[in-house]
C-alpha cells in the first residue's frame, strides 16, 4: 500500500431522462409561435425568467459533474438562442413605443392605453402586502425607460438618510388615480432617484413633475431617461432636499427618502409651503406614521398598519 490518498473521480452522467425532459422543454418554447408575438410580454418574460434559472441554471449544474458535456452543450446553446430572442423581440418593441412616445400623442389615458395592450395595469383590486411588490408591470417600465444599466451610487448617505429603493410601477399608476391632479399642478418627487415616478405621473397626467434626488449619478440618468422621451414638463434637480426650492410644487411625493430629524426638517419646509397655497403630501413606505402626525395636514385615504401602502395628505 501507498502512504498516499487515493485520488476519486466521481464523475456523474446526467441520466437520459433527464435530458430528454430538458430537451422536450426547449423544442416546446422554440415552437411555441405565441411568444414571438409582442403583445405577449408578460408570457414572454415567464419563459425568460424559466429558462435562465430552470433550464440553463440546471444545465450549467449539470456541466460541472459530467465527464460528458456535448449534449448538455448542445441543450444550453439552444435555450440561450431562444433566450436572446425573445429579448430581443421586447428590445425592439422598446424601442418602438419610445418612438411612439416622443411624438407626444402618449399622455394620460392614452398612455395608460398603451401599457394596458402589453401588460395587465388595473390597480382597483391590487393587494398591499407587508413590503414593496414588484411584478412584470416593473419590468416592462424598466426597459420601456431606458436601455441603460443602473449607475453606481458616487456618494455616501448620511445616517438618515435610505439606500434607494424603486418606487413599484403599480404604486405609481395608483398615486396618479388617488391624487385627483388638476392640469396646474406640479408633482414633486422628494428623493427621486432614477425618475421613475416623477416620468410615470407627467405620462400619465400629463402635468409637469420634477425629481429632487441627492445622488449626482442617479440625477443624471434620470434626466437622460425624460430626455430619451422628450419629455419637456419633466426635469430633475441634483439637491439635498433641506436645500431644495419647492415654490412651484403642489403636490409632494415621498417614499420615506429619509428619516428622523432630516424628515421633520423637510416637512417644517413644506409647512412653510402649505402657508401659500393648498398642497398634498402622498407618502409610501415608513415615513407614513410621521407625516400622519403633523397636524396641518389631513389624511385623505383610509389608513391601517401596512405601511406600504400609498397616504394622500391635504394641507388645512
Amino acid at each position: 500500500m501507498t502512504n498516499k490518498e487515493p485520488r476519486i473521480v466521481n464523475y456523474q452522467i446526467p441520466s437520459e431522462a433527464a435530458i430528454f425532459e430538458l430537451q422536450s422543454c426547449i423544442e416546446a418554447m422554440e415552437k411555441n409561435a405565441q411568444l414571438r408575438k409582442e403583445k405577449n410580454f408578460d408570457e414572454r418574460n415567464a419563459v425568460i425568467d424559466f429558462l435562465e434559472f430552470q433550464v440553463i441554471g440546471r444545465i450549467e449544474e449539470l456541466l460541472r459533474v459530467t465527464a460528458q458535456p456535448s449534449k448538455l452543450g448542445l441543450l444550453k446553446y439552444r435555450a440561450e438562442k431562444v433566450k436572446s430572442a425573445l429579448e430581443e423581440i421586447d428590445s425592439n418593441l422598446f424601442e418602438t413605443l419610445r418612438a411612439n412616445i416622443r411624438t407626444g400623442t402618449y399622455t394620460g389615458a392614452e398612455f395608460k392605453n398603451l401599457v394596458s395592450e402589453y401588460v395587465g395595469v388595473n390597480t382597483g383590486d391590487r393587494e398591499h402586502p407587508g413590503e414593496p411588490g414588484y411584478d412584470n408591470l416593473d419590468l416592462f417600465i424598466n426597459g420601456l425607460f431606458s436601455v441603460q444599466a443602473m449607475p453606481e451610487q458616487t456618494k455616501d448617505l448620511e445616517p438618515e438618510m435610505v439606500y434607494y429603493q424603486k418606487t413599484p410601477a403599480r404604486i405609481v399608476f395608483e398615486l396618479a388615480e388617488e391624487a385627483h391632479f388638476s392640469k396646474e399642478d406640479v408633482f414633486v418627487d422628494i428623493g427621486a432617484g432614477l425618475g421613475q415616478a416623477a416620468i410615470l405621473v407627467n405620462l400619465l397626467t400629463g402635468i409637469a413633475a420634477k425629481g429632487i434626488e441627492f445622488e449626482p449619478a442617479f440625477c443624471a440618468y434620470a434626466r437622460d431617461c425624460a430626455s430619451g422621451l422628450d419629455l419637456s414638463k419633466v426635469a430633475f434637480i441634483h439637491a439635498d432636499a433641506r436645500e431644495a426650492d419647492y415654490s412651484e410644487g403642489t403636490v409632494f411625493f415621498m417614499f420615506t427618502p429619509f428619516r428622523g430629524e432630516m424628515l421633520r426638517e423637510v416637512l417644517g419646509m413644506l409647512w412653510k409651503e402649505s402657508l401659500k397655497r393648498k398642497i398634498k403630501v402622498i407618502t409610501y413606505g415608513p415615513c407614513t406614521a410621521e407625516v400622519a402626525l403633523q397636524s396641518w395636514l389631513h389624511c385623505a385615504t383610509p389608513q391601517d398598519d401596512n405601511m406600504y401602502k400609498l397616504a394622500v395628505f391635504s394641507s388645512l
